[in-house]
């Protein structure tokens, strides 16, 4: 009906079929990512649909494949999401998407339910992948396996991931297989994965990524170095902190003599009586909007050295003491939301480190161009995890460019073991796309 009054001739059939079984959305096999999409072919078009059951109505998973989608046909498809609200699922695969189309997709109301999108074997020209993983993005499984994203597409992904502003709050799993991102690519993605305590599953096999990209991603997983715009964006943080309590103390302090004016007026007390208690109400306030003025200034307030014989010395930027000060006297515990603020961070010889990543469970580096070099980074992360209480549980580090009995290697597989029953992700390929020429 759509197509027709979208003026189309050609209207590609609808095939349904109801699963025997509802696979689980987060699924993995051991060979996962060990083939990328097979070549191009068009098959006769159609629109392949999922059900629930056999209530034609409830629309489970909506999977083009193989064929060149024109504009037409997607706006079709775009028209129809909102309306599925049992969707959970969007699938293209080889499809020939541009970039209008994908930003026309994250622009669309996809309905709360849906919960992964495939989009494999799709190369853009602007890289607009990122788009759907902003701040405000509902999904939580992202497959963009095969699409030449490079260094500039790992680059807006790693923004999207996570920056000293914003992070991500609901992707799960990521699989970039495929995507020839190189060092730089890894390079910015463990960047992003600095501050985002979200995702847990993330694929990167296949990246020609060798050991200075490698080299990023395991110092991610260990203790981090606060880096200058996140020392900032922390004191703005904790200064911010201190405003709210410093205001709401006032408005207590107000709201208590401004209560006790009142009382004493409908008790009959002197005008006298009454001006004092209005003029130290005033001047309770006077004192408190100094405080937070001198708060949000901008400017570090100055430490006592009492060492130095009670000369006032500016405080180092880097221990960023005078702050944690201000909010113990306030008696405010930290946030634990964001990493910059977890009671973790600590300071060391006059520099501030905070925890790496302890969200990440699987990490796939498998077939890359790491050396046995690396080997030595990744073994100290994952000991430093163990004792900060890390996630990661399966570490991918197959066909590399060392032998499987470098001591190192040993050494990470004795740790892991990598035995979890992790299962297919529901962006594998079918027998048929996995085919190899």
């Amino acid at each position: 009906m759509l197509c027709s009054l979208l003026n189309m001739k050609e209207v590609p059939p609808v095939i349904r079929q109801v699963p025997p079984a509802i696979e689980s959305e987060v699924t993995f096999k051991e060979d996962e990512d060990l083939k990328p999409a097979a070549l191009p072919f068009r098959s006769t078009p159609c629109l392949c649909i999922e059900l629930e059951n056999d209530d034609p109505n409830c629309t489970r998973k909506i999977k083009i494949s193989g064929w060149k989608v024109n504009y037409k046909i997607f706006k079709a498809v775009l028209k129809m999401l909102p309306s599925i609200t049992t969707l959970q699922c969007i699938h293209f695969w080889q499809a020939a998407l541009s970039d209008p189309m994908v930003i026309s997709l994250t622009n669309t109301s996809l309905g709360s339910n849906l919960r992964a999108v495939t989009l494999e074997g799709n190369p853009l020209l602007q890289h607009s992948f990122h788009l759907l993983l902003t701040e405000d993005s509902n999904l939580i499984h992202l497959s963009l396996r095969n699409n030449r994203i490079g260094e500039e597409g790992a680059r807006l992904i790693g923004l999207a991931l996570s920056t000293c502003k914003s992070a991500n709050k609901n992707l799960l799993s990521l699989n970039l297989a495929f995507n020839n991102v190189g060092d730089a690519g890894a390079t910015h993605i463990a960047q992003g994965l600095r501050l985002n305590n979200t995702l847990v599953i993330l694929s990167l096999a296949n990246n020609n990524i060798g050991d200075a990209g490698a080299a990023h991603l395991a110092m991610t997983l260990g203790e981090l170095t606060l880096q200058h715009e996140e020392i900032v964006e922390r004191r703005k943080m904790m200064l911010h902190k201190i405003q709210s309590s410093l205001r709401a103390d006032l408005e207590q302090t107000v709201g208590g003599h401004l209560s006790a004016i009142h009382s004493a007026s409908s008790k009959g007390e002197s005008k006298s009586s009454s001006k004092k208690r209005i003029k130290a109400a005033k001047k309770d306030e006077k004192t408190a909007d100094t405080k937070v003025k001198k708060g949000s200034d901008g400017k570090r307030p100055l430490s006592r050295n009492v060492k130095s014989g009670g000369k006032d010395k500016m405080s180092s930027p880097l221990e960023d003491k005078s702050s944690c000060n201000l909010i113990e006297n306030q008696g405010e515990a930290l946030e634990t939301g964001n990493p910059l603020l977890v009671l973790s961070v600590h300071r060391r010889d006059g520099v501030l480190y905070m925890p790496g990543n302890t969200t990440l469970t699987s990490l796939n580096l498998a077939g890359n161009k790491i050396t046995e070099k690396t080997l030595p980074l990744f073994l100290a992360s994952l000991e430093r995890q163990e004792d900060v209480g890390g996630n990661l549980q399966r570490l991918v580090l197959q066909r590399n460019l060392f032998p499987a009995d470098a001591e190192c290697y040993i050494k990470i597989k004795e740790m892991k073991a990598l035995a979890d029953p992790l299962v297919e992700q529901i962006s594998g390929p079918t027998e048929e796309e996995a085919k190899e020429t």
